[in-house]
């Protein structure tokens, strides 16, 4: 019980008594910087104090045949052991995109405090909660499609009235037609009369 507290307060203050009240004010660590400390003090508690006689132990004739063989093992073996979980862990972060991930997060966060509104935090009733998270979208939703029927019925009303106006100048053209035939008839009436007293006998 005594390793697992001593090594729990390890973890708590990081690195070489790293500790977060050990940071500047104005300064914030990152959440990749955070899980790096703490990969960083669980490596390093890999090889605190007393673990390579808890290694030796288990290896005892080993040990009592040659201290120097056994230690080369002992080192060789942590080396291998660190490596093996920092590109496990290497690995973990490309594959779910954790550096962007949690990036993302602390942007989130500094906006927030940017903000200066408090958090949204649920009432406990899930009606009121979905009603206040969906009520705004829908309203802006609603607003959007209003927006789009009120240009819709200018676009509309603009048709509207160029097929009036293009009416309009159909009618003129007939009426400007119907004068054209008119006269062209009234020449052509004239035109038969004068011929008709032309032909006439003296």
């Amino acid at each position: 019980m005594a390793d697992v507290s001593h090594s729990n307060e390890a973890v708590e203050k990081g690195p070489e008594g790293f500790s977060p009240e050990s940071v500047p004010v104005d300064r914030t660590i990152s959440r990749v910087e955070l899980l790096d400390t703490i990969l960083d003090t669980f490596l390093q508690k890999l090889v605190t104090a007393r673990s390579y006689e808890r290694f030796t132990s288990c290896y005892k004739p080993f040990q009592q045949l040659d201290s120097k063989v056994m230690q080369w093992v002992y080192d060789k073996f942590v080396t291998q052991l660190q490596a093996s979980i920092r590109e496990e862990i290497s690995e973990i972060k490309e594959e779910g995109n954790l550096e962007a991930v949690l990036n993302s997060l602390d942007k989130i966060v500094e906006e927030g405090k940017a903000n200066g509104e408090p958090a949204w935090r649920p009432s406990g009733t899930p009606e009121k909660d979905l009603c206040s998270v969906m009520a705004p979208y829908f309203l802006q939703q609603r607003d959007a499609l209003c927006r789009q029927v009120q240009k819709q019925k200018a676009k509309n009303q603009d048709l509207a009235d160029a097929v009036l106006a293009g009416r309009r100048q159909l009618e003129g053209l007939q009426q400007q037609i119907q004068a054209l035939q008119q006269t062209w008839q009234a020449l052509h009436r004239e035109q038969r009369e004068l011929l008709s007293v032309l032909r006439a006998p003296e």
